[in-house]
């Protein structure tokens, strides 16, 4: 059978001897002396703890204590003990000799310690005065754990963990966690009522996609989603949720719900969302369930991307691709465009109205294109003022512009005419300063499966007649009974 000095030395876990004997003797006398607060007489000095600690005889170590401490021999391992216990052991050797002033009659730490060749140690402290020596602390029995592996281990999880974090928070895009496990119940039990198709079964019950709205709960959200919503915190944006997400986006939500349905948990759309101030936002939403959450849909996170002011370009070089900058009217690609649509599919009859601004020419040689410009400007606001979808003006040259009336007989253009007079004769009336706005028009109405070619050529000659004669009112050929096609 193996003695007891086989067994500490072959021990697995480092295992020391120690003889406490003269430090307690230490701290009968600091208790003579009136020290009644150990931990209080430490931090007046520190270097006491220093001083316990030479107090401290080391009596014998295991080979797992050698091997664990890059050290050859017992002697040389109690030769270097300052370079063992250092730097920011001290502290924590402090707590274990309170632990003994106060009465326990053992001691429990996790520490640092160092190996001779200056590697660091992670260590979890157990120290016990063994038994028939309470009285003297002659023999103290310490076991040092490495634990150097879990530590770092659990180190290096805080710091990818606050890596995380930082990411999160300073993300320049929008991020929201949010917990949709609900919505997957919802979901859940609707399959399992043997619904098939989940499209007409919310076309049916639309009141399920508010429903499911309402059991979404936010979990965080990052700094960009306060900036780009303007909210002062977190607790003003998600009491304000029913502002942001309204109107369309309860049709997008539809369309992720039947996304959701199918089994996509990554989906990629654009909506429209609200700042708090009320100001119309355009997102790119990008939702994805995060791994491991992919059978509850505890946490998924929503990354919102603005795209406001590309949408807000895209809408303006598209208002460019079909109008007239000056006067703001249709430009003539949109004319010819639609004049192709409505020969095309109707409806008819169309009534077109051709308008020359007359003296557009002598008005810039004698005052300059400016003076020009404000006259295209000003015929653009009557037009603008005349019609309303599904109506159009038109600039198609330079002085010449159209108006398209779909669907509208001649004694309906008729009474465009005369709105058209009117509001002439008001903004002639505004601009009394300046060089009155005088047009010569033409209109003509479309007859039975006569191509719309040969009624802009009727409304032309209409208002060349008109420019001609000088009449100050608009031509028009004798209105015929029109049938649709």
């Amino acid at each position: 059978m193996l003695d007891d000095s086989v067994i500490f030395d072959l021990s697995p876990v480092s295992l020391w001897v120690e003889d406490y004997s003269r430090l307690k003797g230490l701290f009968e006398a600091w208790r003579r002396a009136g020290v009644r607060d150990l931990r209080h007489h430490f931090a007046e000095d520190m270097g006491r703890v220093s001083v316990c600690a030479a107090h401290i005889d080391l009596v014998k170590v295991n080979r797992k204590t050698l091997e664990m401490f890059e050290a050859a021999s017992f002697e040389e391992l109690a030769a270097n003990l300052d370079k063992i216990f250092r730097d920011d052991m001290l502290s924590v050797h402090a707590e274990e000799l309170v632990q003994l002033w106060e009465g326990e009659t053992g001691f429990f730490s996790h520490t640092c310690n160092y190996t001779l060749g200056g590697r660091r140690l992670d260590v979890q402290l157990h120290g016990v005065i063994m038994p028939g020596y309470e009285h003297s602390w002659e023999r103290v029995l310490v076991s040092l754990e490495d634990v150097t592996e879990s530590v770092q281990a659990r180190r290096r999880l805080v710091l990818s963990e606050a890596y995380a974090r930082g990411l999160f928070e300073h993300s320049p895009i929008s991020l929201w966690v949010e917990d949709f496990s609900n919505v997957k119940r919802l979901l859940d039990n609707v399959r399992r009522q043997g619904i098939m198709d989940f499209r007409v079964f919310t076309d049916v019950h639309p009141e399920f996609v508010e429903q499911c709205a309402s059991e979404i709960r936010v979990l965080d959200v990052n700094r960009q989603t306060l900036q780009l919503f303007g909210a002062p915190d977190k607790a003003s944006l998600l009491r304000a949720l029913d502002t942001i997400f309204r109107d369309e986006m309860l049709v997008a939500f539809r369309e992720q719900l039947i996304d959701l349905w199918d089994g996509k948990l990554f989906q990629q759309r654009e909506v429209v969302n609200y700042a708090l101030d009320g100001t119309t936002l355009h997102v790119l939403m990008q939702f994805s369930v995060l791994p491991g959450h992919e059978q509850d849909w505890s946490q998924v996170q929503v990354a919102l991307t603005d795209i406001t002011a590309r949408k807000k370009a895209e809408a303006y070089l598209e208002y460019l691709g079909k109008h007239d900058v000056l006067t703001r009217l249709y430009n003539r690609s949109f004319y010819v465009e639609e004049l192709n649509r409505l020969d095309r599919k109707g409806p008819r009859p169309v009534t077109l109205i051709i308008i020359d601004l007359d003296d557009l020419k002598n008005v810039n040689d004698q005052w300059g294109h400016a003076a020009g410009d404000d006259l295209l400007r000003r015929i653009g606001e009557v037009l603008n003022s005349l019609v309303e979808k599904p109506n159009h003006a038109a600039r198609i040259g330079g002085d010449e512009f159209a108006v398209l009336l779909p669907g509208v007989d001649a004694e309906g253009g008729e009474a465009v005419l005369e709105s058209l007079f009117k509001l002439v004769e008001l903004n002639n009336q505004f601009h009394s300063a300046q060089t009155p706005l005088k047009l010569s028009m033409g209109m003509a109405t479309s007859r039975i499966g006569e191509r719309l070619e040969n009624t802009i050529r009727r409304a032309d000659l209409a208002m060349y007649t008109n420019k001609r004669d000088g009449k100050g009112t608009a031509e028009a050929e004798p209105a015929e009974p029109i049938e649709d096609d």
